[in-house]
């Protein structure tokens, strides 16, 4: 209408991945319908064939697709060092979107033996074989061969292939693999993920196992094939093209990002710090089939420090387990909605604790180590997550987009991501990034269009300062400068507050952090920024990191509803 690309319509339909359909594309059809019937316009021929090219007033240009039928792409990641050649293997899988189920390797304290009874045991999609630098040693590359070829790993999907084998380690070590794994899986060799120690080099790695998830795994979903001659741009795991998104984001602004995906089984955290893009898998937190490892990993007592509701602490748990026997629920009371929004925040802030010790620099580099120190548990990589220096957390998934109250999803990534300087919020309208990362393979312009107009939900920006908080003790003032004039706050140690700034108004924020405290640009130095209004505003966060919660329950539950209230939660 005005000359720019925007989402018109959305339509959708329970996948029929299963019986009694066994056909992707039934489902894949359904969804088109109703767009059909949405827009008036005519996309499926009489045979249920998408019409392309466009013309007139029926057909598509372009039609992309994202898929993590069968539960995504599960991998088993192995490497000779942990903290080296197989963590930069485990990033190589993580890139792709793979879903992490186990990482074997010389310094995992498990036996032989019982390493191949793991690889028999979790049947993975695919492997991924690391290990070494180039022209290094080939005896410990070629004892991980010799554990896959002894465990002869059968297949979880299909029964005609061998289980797909990404080499990309050692190239001394290749020809040795080969001899060891002979008929076993069908080896495909890519470049070392990491030739030298101090370089890594995940692309080719992530490129095969696409092209190899896509081919061989996917492939064996019932009606693949048919989906495959709809596309018209290569299909792609569904986490790998929100991953794309995130990193085309960060890169086209020159920002440092977050996204985080909830979902029922697992939350998929991204990053983009320093320009290094990373992305991790929690495969056991969840708000709906991995509820109850939120609640055991987390502990009752943090998740019960979001509870405002005056509930007996048996009662909590007694929700909780409900929701465990009927994972697929969603709350009808708001005792309930409070509770789940409590997991959520747990959720998120542990998948986000497992990114931040995934996330690092390259190990072992740049510092005197000793091959005790190799072999050691310890880590000796610096993370690359940084709030202080993060610019925008975008969330998604039903918990987050789907919120009674948009404030309800500010506040449960503020609290959960505890994120420190100024930084923006948003979340996913309609879970569209996936398609929209692929979309940018072929169209970046057009997605990137969609994507800031219709996709993303601009909640506001976060101020929260960094220092040790005393309760009623000044932290900073603020001055914000804006079409309607100049707006002057002040926060107190203990404080949340709002400032009204409307979606897409731009202003200029000036901060002049108190003694000892940190903006963003040093302690006790005012900093000057740009800020973008959202559905939220802007909101000062004088809790302290860790937020600090009164001693007394009935005051901290009190203190929590009047947090909620400052923000407009409740």
């Amino acid at each position: 209408m005005d000359g720019s690309y925007r989402l018109i319509a959305r339509g959708e339909a329970p996948t029929t991945v299963e019986a009694p359909f066994d056909d992707v594309t039934v489902g894949v059809q359904n969804a088109v319908r109703e767009l059909e019937e949405i827009t008036g316009r005519r996309l499926l021929d009489d045979h249920g064939r998408l019409i392309h090219p466009e013309n007139g007033n029926e057909g598509t240009d372009i039609y992309v697709s994202t898929s993590s039928a069968g539960g995504g792409l599960q991998m088993l990641v192995m490497g000779v060092v942990k903290s080296m050649t197989a963590e930069s293997a485990e990033r190589a899988a993580l890139g792709a979107g793979a879903i992490v189920m186990d990482t074997i390797c010389s310094n995992d304290r498990r036996m032989p033996h019982q390493q191949i009874q793991r690889i028999r045991q979790l049947r993975p999609d695919m492997i991924l074989l690391a290990g070494g630098v180039d022209g290094g040693t080939v005896s410990h590359v070629a004892k991980m061969a010799e554990l896959v070829a002894a465990a002869r790993p059968t297949t979880r999907l299909g029964m005609g292939y061998q289980l797909p084998l990404v080499f990309a380690g050692n190239k001394n070590a290749a020809p040795e693999a080969r001899n060891i794994l002979g008929g076993t899986v069908s080896i495909h060799e890519v470049p070392n993920v990491r030739p030298i120690l101090e370089e890594e080099h995940l692309s080719p790695a992530r490129d095969a196992i696409h092209e190899l998830f896509m081919e061989h795994v996917m492939a064996q979903a019932p009606g693949y094939d048919k989906l495959k001659a709809m596309t018209h741009i290569p299909i792609m795991p569904t986490p790998g093209a929100v991953g794309k998104l995130v990193e085309t984001v960060a890169r086209g602004q020159g920002i440092s990002v977050l996204g985080a995906d909830i979902g029922g089984a697992t939350t998929d955290v991204f990053s983009v710090f320093r320009g290094q893009f990373n992305r991790t898998v929690s495969a056991n937190l969840g708000m709906s089939y991995s509820v109850g490892n939120v609640l055991t990993s987390a502990g009752y007592a943090n998740v019960a420090r979001w509870v405002w509701v005056d509930l007996p602490a048996d009662d909590v748990r007694n929700r909780i387990k409900n929701k465990i026997i009927r994972p697929t629920t969603i709350p009808h009371l708001l005792e309930d909605l409070v509770i789940e929004q409590a997991l959520a925040r747990e959720a998120l802030r542990l998948s986000l604790e497992q990114h931040a010790q995934f996330a690092t620099t390259l190990k072992g580099v740049q510092r005197r180590r000793t091959v005790a120190d190799a072999f050691a548990q310890t880590s000796s990589g610096e993370t690359l997550v940084n709030m202080m220096e993060l610019d925008l957390i975008i969330g998604s998934g039903g918990v987050l987009s789907h919120a009674p109250r948009r404030e309800q999803a500010a506040l449960m990534m503020i609290d959960a991501f505890a994120p420190l300087g100024v930084t923006q919020l948003a979340v996913d309208s309609i879970f569209m990034m996936p398609h929209l990362g692929v979309l940018s393979e072929r169209a970046p312009e057009i997605a990137m269009e969609v994507f800031w107009r219709d996709c993303l939900i601009p909640l506001g920006a976060v101020i929260a300062p960094a220092g040790r908080m005393r309760a009623g003790k000044s932290m900073l003032r603020a001055t914000l400068r804006d079409a309607r004039g100049v707006t002057t706050i002040d926060l107190a140690g203990g404080e949340f507050k709002r400032m009204a700034l409307a979606e897409g108004a731009e202003a200029e924020l000036s901060i002049e952090p108190a003694r000892g405290y940190d903006a963003g640009a040093g302690r006790g130095k005012t900093r000057v920024v740009k800020v973008t209004g959202g559905m939220v505003g802007l909101v000062f966060d004088g809790r302290g990191r860790p937020i600090q919660f009164p001693a007394d329950p009935a005051r901290h539950r009190r203190q929590l509803v009047e947090w909620s209230k400052a923000i407009g939660a409740l």
